[in-house]
């Protein structure tokens, strides 16, 4: 309870840009909940997706590989089904895996757009805190109080500053983690669908 207490002394006296960062702070931690939930539902079972569709695959067992596609349905495997579609056609396959990779991909990379908005957005709310702050120091100054209502404005200052950074840091690895989830997400995936052209190419 003091805790609490304490961190509602400290957001009051951060000033007004304390709430705008409260909000984004709500904000990140949304979405990285929401992606964390969509990530994990599409990387569900990937290594045994992997494994069947790329054994399936080399044994020229394309209807074991449809079958996996099947089994586990995640952004993967329609990127994989779509081009299995095409299997006759070298170019039309290439070209279901592109445009499939490219849909899968918008949809990992929804909302990421706003972490990298707020990594930039919240040091500069903080920095907005830090100026009101030192405005209200020197309003202060000017009217001749005494030293407690100076370091109030100072305080206000710094607690801005501070607080726009840690959010800002908070956004900036939840991205960072999505993001390289992401690239390790298209790096195997393109490794796969290569083994499938080779595998319809040596057929």
């Amino acid at each position: 309870m003091e805790g609490f207490a304490y961190f509602l002394h400290l957001f009051h006296s951060g000033g007004l840009v304390m709430y705008p960062l409260l909000a984004l702070s709500i904000f990140t931690v949304a979405i990285a909940i929401e992606r964390f939930y969509y990530y994990r539902a599409n990387r569900r079972d990937s290594k045994k997706f992997f494994t069947g569709v790329d054994h399936a695959i080399r044994d020229q067992q394309w209807d074991t590989a449809e079958n996996f596609c099947r089994k586990f349905p995640t952004a993967i495997s329609r990127i994989i089904a779509s081009g299995l579609r095409h299997k006759d056609d070298e170019k039309a396959m290439k070209d279901a895996f592109n445009e499939q990779m490219t849909i899968e991909s918008i949809a990992f990379r929804r909302y990421l757009d706003y972490l990298s908005a707020i990594v930039t957005i919240a040091p500069l709310l903080g920095l907005l805190g830090t100026v009101t702050g030192m405005i209200s120091t020197f309003s202060v100054l000017d009217s001749g109080a005494g030293a407690t209502a100076i370091t109030g404005g100072v305080g206000e200052a710094l607690i801005a500053t501070a607080s726009g950074l840690c959010v800002a840091i908070i956004a900036f690895c939840v991205y960072t983690y999505f993001d390289h989830q992401l690239d390790t997400i298209v790096t195997d995936t393109e490794k796969l669908c290569l083994t499938v052209v080779n595998a319809r190419n040596a057929r």
